[in-house]
């Protein structure tokens, strides 16, 4: 077998022989020492990348004649930065006419690039304050205060505000509404704030998430601002709109789009259901609502609901009956789709789960003190779990899309 050709990427920078490489490491015989050569190494390019910077503001290098302005080299300063390997403590050279500004180290800046984001990553996995602390402390040996990792974290507002105002897709082929309870402090009382998502779909059947909200109460001029906001943003046309049963949704969704056909989640209205019967029957009753969800049409769907209504078990629990008779409406169009591509249209199982993720970061806090608080942690959270999607739609939704296609028509344009 062929030996695999070394990558150009793989050389030596200029003037950094093998030999020099050997000197570097004649001591390392441990991590530990390794790590020692290796600040010493970032100390001394630092520090000369800062002198090449002082020699060309000067216009002439060391120990060579001063420029026509007199301006000289006046020693150094000392100061400690914090790079993703550790604290290193460098000479910052300086001029006395004090117009020297460096790029490499900026002027006031205690932190090189690599360190905000180890702050950050560990920040979206959860860890508090006082753990992201305490770690950066046994880390970098160098104090850190709580302001600094709240100077770091608070940097990414500006990227939430901009996320949250970011261009959309003109048509989704459906969107999932739901919301989960966060605890945030307001006014100096801890309260259990709602933080609303939509889980979008694309017409090549990707996920997105289109953007959160965090409010203290929910209705129809709440979600009537959303989808105003989501117009705003690009979008025309909602085909599908999936939802749990939240209050004043659908009316403030027709009135902003009043084409999107909405599906009731039947997972949710099973639960509903049970909360009805005792425990003996939940068993019996589950396998009578399966036999409508299941129907192969809605007319079978509605002669099983007869079928329920008017057998004993049925007739104990008339209130199932007027919950699904109430909400037949929203359970209908699922069933116009075969069995095999029904689930992804009947449950918001995919936003649910998405929420299941966002739990196991928000659960390590107590609360949060702000909004602003929790929604830097949600925003870095939903970065990560993003990233973690498939690029290639699921194979439910990719088998829906010509079911689609027949049933909206032009409404569903083909993919770019």
């Amino acid at each position: 077998m062929a030996r695999k050709k070394r990558d150009a990427t793989d050389a030596l920078p200029a003037g950094l022989t093998p030999e020099v490489l050997d000197q570097l490491v004649a001591d390392v015989h441990t991590p530990a020492d390794f790590q020692v050569v290796w600040r010493q190494l970032q100390k001394a390019l630092a520090e000369r990348v800062l002198k090449a910077e002082l020699t060309q503001h000067l216009g002439y290098p060391a120990g060579g004649e001063p420029g026509p302005d007199g301006n000289v080299r006046n020693g150094t300063t000392p100061k400690t930065i914090l790079t993703e390997s550790g604290r290193i403590d460098l000479d910052i050279p300086r001029d006395r006419g004090g117009s020297f500004t460096p790029q490499f180290v900026p002027k006031g800046a205690r932190r090189l690039p690599g360190f905000d984001e180890t702050v950050l990553m560990l920040y979206a996995r959860g860890l508090s304050t006082r753990e992201l602390q305490a770690f950066l402390e046994e880390r970098y040996q160098v104090p850190v205060s709580p302001d600094l990792i709240s100077t770091v974290t608070a940097e990414v507002l500006a990227e939430v505000e901009a996320w949250q105002q970011r261009p959309l897709e003109t048509v989704y082929v459906a969107v999932a509404f739901d919301a989960l309870r966060v605890k945030i402090r307001d006014e100096g009382v801890v309260q259990n704030k709602a933080v609303y998502c939509a889980l979008g779909v694309q017409l090549d059947g990707t996920k997105e998430v289109l953007g959160f909200w965090i409010a203290q109460t929910e209705g129809a001029a709440f979600w009537h601002r959303v989808f105003r906001e989501l117009q705003g943003r690009g979008v025309t046309d909602i085909l599908i709109a999936l939802i749990d049963g939240l209050t004043g949704l659908p009316d403030a969704l027709h009135a902003v789009f009043p084409h999107t056909v909405v599906h009731q989640c039947v997972v949710h209205l099973v639960r509903q259901s049970l909360q009805y019967v005792g425990w003996k029957e939940r068993k019996p009753v589950a396998a009578a609502l399966r036999a409508i969800y299941q129907a192969p049409s809605e007319a079978a769907a509605r002669t099983a609901l007869t079928r329920f209504a008017e057998s004993p078990l049925g007739k104990r629990h008339a209130p199932i009956t007027a919950l699904w008779e109430r909400h037949w409406e929203r359970v209908a169009p699922a069933l116009a789709y075969p069995l095999e591509i029904r689930r992804v249209l009947y449950t918001t199982n995919a936003i649910e789960s998405l929420h299941m993720q966002l739990r196991k970061v928000l659960k390590t806090r107590g609360h949060f003190p702000t909004d602003d608080a929790a929604g830097k942690l949600i925003f870095l959270a939903l970065q990560n779990i993003e990233k973690k999607w498939k690029a290639k739609p699921a194979r439910e939704w990719r088998a829906a899309l010509p079911h689609l296609k027949i049933l909206f028509g032009s409404r569903l344009p083909d993919p770019a």
